[in-house]
């Protein structure tokens, strides 16, 4: 039984990583942009296609371009549609958003067929570790990895980089940052880009976990969303703290209550919501209220 249990808790670790970086995305995307990004789950399914495709043309050291592919998508989105509605109401960018995603996704559809496509872990990585009462596989434990290192190198890159800085600053006084001579504009473009690569390599990863289908957008976003809200809207590491406890509970719900798996989340975020009704780490946001 311990050894089950902890195996479980490992499995949640990976499962609630992946569920960070589905969010961190769109976190980072609505708290510095303000746009409430619904297609987000679109561009997770957009890295896992990318990446599948790379890998059948030119091997697996070239899914590494995928997360950097679907940024530059997601920057030409940017310039041509989302850059319209940051003067507007939230409501009316998760309106155009999505109706985005069902436009990516029966682009989907057309470029790669409606049908589940394989998409197995690197043969190195093949195999289970077993610690103690631990066992887990070990493309698990190498997502677990990838994602933390992503996770601190976002994190650096937020809090001690020139460019980190602007886009902190630029999130909570654009004006202010205009003054200064930056070109916000810019900015704002690649921090939607960024956003979109984050959520591609949470597809890319999750890939050889879950079938490469259309619809894995659907079972993508709806995740990202509850993460984002019980973490506090624009929170970085509300997101990171609430991801993990997510995964906890989800993946130990499937393990001891199965029935109640595809619920459990939505009760969770509801319990959080009523002690916190900003989430865990939630901030006042004058620009969004």
């Amino acid at each position: 039984m311990l050894s089950l249990v902890m195996s479980q808790l490992a499995n949640g670790l990976v499962l609630g990583g992946l569920y960070v970086l589905m969010a961190i995305g769109l976190s980072v995307i609505f708290g510095l942009l303000g746009i409430v990004n619904f297609a987000h789950g679109a561009f997770f399914a957009l890295g896992a296609y990318f990446g599948l495709t790379l890998y059948g043309q030119f091997g697996w050291p070239a899914v590494v371009a995928a997360p950097v592919l679907v940024g530059v998508v997601g920057m030409a989105v940017e310039r041509v549609l989302i850059h319209h509605l940051y003067d507007k109401e939230p409501l009316i960018s998760l309106i155009v958003t999505f109706g985005l995603a069902l436009m990516m996704q029966a682009l989907t559809r057309v470029i790669w067929g409606g049908l589940g496509l394989p998409f197995n872990a690197p043969e190195f990585l093949s195999g289970i570790f077993l610690w103690g009462p631990v066992l887990i596989t070990r493309y698990r434990f190498a997502v677990f990895l990838v994602t933390v290192i992503l996770l601190v190198a976002l994190w650096a890159f937020l809090q001690f980089t020139p460019y980190g800085r602007i886009l902190r600053a630029g999130s909570r006084d654009p004006e202010m940052v205009g003054l200064l001579g930056i070109r916000l504009p810019r900015v704002l473009t690649a921090v939607f880009g960024l956003g979109c690569a984050i959520a591609a390599v949470a597809g890319l990863l999750a890939a050889p976990l879950w079938q490469v289908v259309p619809t894995m957008s659907e079972d993508a976003i709806m995740p990202a969303f509850v993460i984002v809200t019980i973490g506090g809207l624009g929170s970085f590491p509300g997101a990171v703290i609430a991801g993990l406890l997510v995964g906890e509970v989800v993946t130990m719900t499937i393990q001891f209550a199965p029935a109640a798996s595809g619920a459990i989340m939505y009760v969770f975020m509801a319990v959080v919501l009523l002690l916190r009704p900003r989430g865990l780490l939630g901030e006042r946001w004058e620009r969004f209220e």
